[in-house]
């Protein structure tokens, strides 16, 4: 019993990212449908962050980290970190979508990892070696992602033809406005926008590991960049779009999305990544964002008709090796940095022996 307990904790942060990616995956599905059957990107957003911290005020209250004290410092620092990961990301992400495919927004965020890294290295967060194979396992894997992401977002190939039964395929679909094409000049715009807001994550991820370590009640904490971010959100929305009709929401798609990506994804998975952050760093957080890849194209495909090709098949392979590679240096890493203190202690405790004896 006691080591069910024990394996359940030691496996939890895995168990937990891999829930999120597929909560992700509902979110770039059905944000998707949303904003392309007509919301505005920034209304969505405005909805998406008041779900969330109308979930989450409960749980905040009763966080059981109370004590935390909130200064003015540290209320700004929360206020700027929102600002930079949930609004200004979320915001380019909803607009970017607009010009992308479900798909191809999951493909995206596989840059994450490769950011997150190079901008943990440079902060000086995450170490580098390329004398161990640790070392080595984790730019080889950061390479193999990447490169799986672009093979699938570009290298197309022979269609799979598994979802040639579907009664809807055997029709034409080209109006469809979920597939809607879109120029190359959007498409373009879509990317810049894409990766921007991939940007923003990354360097969010970063901050949460110094953030929580000043307000350890996450809760709290997750709720308070809710709230922040919700504030930002419709100063924006409402300087951008002016048509009050745009603000109402209906029995449908839209208050389905918006409550999903409020409720599910930004409450929920957005606190869970607080914690997994604290507890395993921002670049193991970043590095389960391959998975979504997988789980959306295959939500498209069977929900939007998207189609599947073989190359995009090759392109999951990478990722997953990459994924894995990664994962397989931060845990060697880890077991390392133990056994080198567990070394170490005997050590100290035989100084601190001999200091005494002296004295």
């Amino acid at each position: 019993m006691k080591s069910s307990v024990n394996c359940v904790a030691k496996n939890r942060a895995y168990a937990a990212m891999i829930f999120t990616q597929f909560v992700y995956a509902g979110m770039a599905v059905l944000s998707k449908a949303a904003i392309a059957k007509g919301m505005n990107p920034y209304v969505f957003v405005v909805y998406r962050q008041a779900f969330a911290s109308f979930a989450l005020s409960p749980f905040a209250f009763f966080d059981r980290k109370q004590g935390a004290l909130l200064s003015y410092n540290l209320l700004s620092k929360i206020f700027l970190v929102s600002l930079v990961g949930l609004t200004l990301s979320s915001n380019l992400y909803c607009v970017a979508i607009n010009y992308t495919s479900a798909t191809f927004a999951a493909a995206t965020t596989n840059t994450i990892p490769a950011i997150t890294f190079i901008m943990a290295v440079t902060i000086g967060v995450e170490s580098i070696s390329v004398k161990n194979m640790h070392g080595i396992a984790k730019i080889l894997g950061s390479i193999l992602s990447l490169s799986g992401a672009i093979t699938f977002a570009l290298v197309k190939g022979p269609s799979i033809g598994f979802m040639k039964w579907h009664p809807s395929n055997q029709q034409n679909n080209s109006n469809s406005i979920i597939t809607a094409v879109h120029s190359k000049g959007d498409q373009i715009k879509g990317v810049i926008m894409m990766l921007s807001a991939n940007s923003a994550w990354s360097l969010w991820l970063i901050l949460q590991g110094f953030i929580v370590k000043e307000y350890p009640a996450k809760f709290r904490l997750t709720t308070l960049q809710c709230f922040f971010s919700c504030i930002q959100t419709v100063v924006l929305a409402v300087a951008v779009e002016r048509n009050p009709s745009a603000w109402k929401l209906g029995w449908d798609i839209h208050l389905l999305s918006v409550a999903y990506c409020g409720v599910i994804v930004t409450g929920i998975t957005y606190w869970l990544q607080v914690c997994t952050v604290e507890e395993k760093g921002a670049v193991f957080t970043a590095m389960f964002t391959p998975l979504s890849l997988i789980v959306t194209a295959i939500f498209s495909a069977l929900f939007w008709r998207e189609a599947l090709h073989w190359g995009s098949v090759g392109g999951s392979i990478l990722v997953v090796i990459g994924l894995y590679g990664v994962l397989w240096g931060k845990k060697r890493e880890t077991e390392k940095g133990q056994n080198h203190e567990n070394t170490q202690t005997p050590k100290d405790q035989d100084t601190t022996s001999e200091c005494s004896s002296q004295t």
